[in-house]
């Protein structure tokens, strides 16, 4: 170990005794610092570094990590993520993005096969869905940029998680079960997440010292600890040779050692917007979550929803969302290969044209994506690129978000794609590996398709609003393309009908995204604000099924947070405040 060996080794065994038992609670208000995740040992170990003196960028990562640990399947060290950070000081916002990136080796046909799309659930489960993950880098960025402390003071907590292990609840036993058949193809997966090739119980108790071993390298090394080195190979390994149980045939990805190596984390300018006096700070794409948000809010921003009878309201917020989803669907991508028409989206005239598209009191179905090139104030003459179909997106992601007491702000989302991602434990390091290469469309001609050292599009929303130039909330969730539909509702909730947030977030959630029908949870469809949609010609998904995981941050006027996350869906989530009321 480097000279930092003995400090690190007491702060690891100083945490046992840090770390006290805690009653989950997902409404948290007080003062000082705040989090708010899924999972109760992530928003202590986020705690831990606020008390030792670490800022939210330090904080995030802390949760982060430990995530990786609690919630494997939906996130981790083998994916990527999007980072959206408020700098109090500067009073400036940046992102980071540590989007997972496609092989050098890598075609628009690489999921065809005779001339015809792959299944999109067999191409998952496979080392060609993986893309070079980008999470350590984009920690890396934050940490070395905006952070305080050291990889091995930040994975402490999560190292520690790892070898003393968590119990089974009833989500991670049922998404093990649900996910079984994937899991049964890797050796190396089977060990660790089932036994005899089946769920683990509730209460069983998981460690992972593999997972502990892969935070130590990182911790000790830094970046190289993961991109260079004994890790890097097993992950290539992993992808070109899958770890396959006895019999399976999975088929193999091609990473080399240049891919991890020559990955990196972009800083990006923010998208910012406004609605009824807030600002608006979104992630850029490669996530398409900021821009479709805005788009969505600028058409709303003409109606006044709060004096609408309920029904109403709702009918334009699912109408605007489908509008921009067009939009989304047909011209988004990866800007280093796409030049997306992004000014002409976020234009608030655009927004007046697509309204005129839009009826107040009748569901359109499908519709068409707009034109916004004339509002881009470009005299070039670009490719108006064709509408396409909505590609799958799977639902399985997770979002955090971290205040500390100076007033610095974190909103997280990361993930590995599907529910496990491809399914493939890395050997001797205990993590997942993402399937992020499924979230390109797998055929064109599209923005989107997959091409050498491209970003994936993404629907991943870390959202910051600022009201009179400070934080008002934060905002965020997982959940696929879903996320910008639960941003969105949560915005429109929180500050066009005044719910506090607590409320905004346990509200019922709609999803329309361009499609002939609304998703919507169990218990929504043949109640009383279903039957007023009715009305409108709205339909409604065949499976019903929860949306989003949603985690919230509240500033208030006399300088108090409230941290709020999900009371019921995931199994409820956990909010701490440094010092509660």
């Amino acid at each position: 170990m480097s000279n930092n060996a003995p400090r690190y080794l007491a702060l690891v065994l100083s945490l046992l005794i840090v770390l006290p038992a805690a009653a989950k609670t997902p409404v948290a208000t007080g003062r000082g610092g705040a989090v708010a995740t899924i999972s109760e040992q992530a928003s202590q170990s986020a705690m831990t570094i606020l008390n030792q003196g670490g800022n939210a960028i330090d904080a995030a990562v802390a949760a982060a990590a430990t995530l990786g640990v609690t919630d494997p399947f939906s996130c981790g060290i083998g994916g990527g993520g999007f980072m959206v950070i408020y700098l109090a000081k500067d009073k400036r916002a940046v992102t980071i993005d540590h989007r997972e990136m496609a092989p050098a080796s890598t075609t628009p046909s690489l999921f065809m096969e005779n001339g015809k799309e792959m299944d999109y659930t067999g191409a998952i489960a496979s080392g060609a869905a993986v893309g070079v993950p980008g999470t350590v880098r984009g920690w890396h960025e934050a940490l070395s940029r905006y952070g305080r402390m050291s990889f091995s003071q930040v994975l402490a907590p999560a190292i520690r998680v790892a070898k003393q292990g968590f119990k089974v609840n009833e989500t991670f036993h049922r998404l093990s079960r649900e996910n079984e058949r994937k899991f049964q193809l890797f050796a190396t997966t089977r060990k660790l997440y089932l036994k005899d090739g089946k769920a683990l119980p509730v209460g069983t108790v998981i460690r992972n010292p593999d997972m502990a071993r892969a935070y130590g390298e990182i911790a000790t090394r830094g970046t190289k600890g993961f991109y260079t080195g004994p890790m890097a190979r097993a992950i290539t390994q992993a992808v070109n040779q899958p770890p396959a149980a006895a019999g399976v045939k999975v088929r193999p990805g091609n990473m080399t050692m240049a891919d991890l190596a020559n990955y990196e984390a972009r800083i990006r300018a923010p998208i910012r917007s406004t609605y009824r006096g807030h600002d608006i700070i979104g992630m850029p794409l490669p996530s398409s979550g900021g821009v479709t948000i805005a788009e969505a809010l600028n058409i709303l921003e003409a109606y006044d929803l709060q004096s609408l009878p309920r029904a109403n309201a709702e009918h334009l917020y699912l109408e605007a969302s489908r509008l921009a989803f067009a939009d989304r669907n047909a011209y988004l991508a990866d800007p280093e290969f796409v030049d997306a028409p992004v000014a002409g989206l976020l234009s608030k005239e655009y927004a007046t044209k697509r309204r005129a598209q839009m009826s107040t009191n009748r569901a359109a179905g499908k519709v068409a994506p707009g034109d916004p090139y004339p509002f881009q104030n470009d005299a070039s003459v670009p490719l108006r690129p064709q509408a396409a179909r909505l590609q799958a997106e799977s639902a399985h992601t997770t979002h955090l978000t971290v205040s500390d007491k100076e007033g610095n702000v974190v909103a997280y989302t990361f993930t590995i794609e599907d529910w496990g991602g491809s399914g493939i434990v890395v050997p001797g390091y205990g993590f997942l590996l993402n399937n992020e290469m499924t979230d390109f469309d797998f055929a064109g001609p599209h923005p989107n398709v997959p091409e050498a050292a491209k970003r994936p599009r993404s629907s991943m929303a870390p959202t910051i609003v600022l009201k009179d130039g400070k934080p008002a909330f934060t905002i965020g969730s997982p959940g696929g393309a879903t996320i910008i539909t639960t941003v969105l509702q949560t915005i429109v909730n929180h500050i066009d009908f005044g719910m506090p947030m607590e409320r905004a977030l346990h509200a019922p959630r709609l999803s329309q995204r361009n499609d002939a029908v609304t998703d919507t949870e169990a218990g929504y469809v043949g109640g009383a604000h279903a039957k007023n949609l009715d009305k409108f010609g709205h339909k409604w998904g065949a499976k019903p099924e929860e949306i989003g995981a949603a985690n919230a941050i509240v500033f208030h006027s006399d300088g108090s947070v409230t941290a709020v996350s999900e009371a019921a869906r995931h199994s409820g989530g956990s909010a701490l405040v440094q010092r509660p009321r």
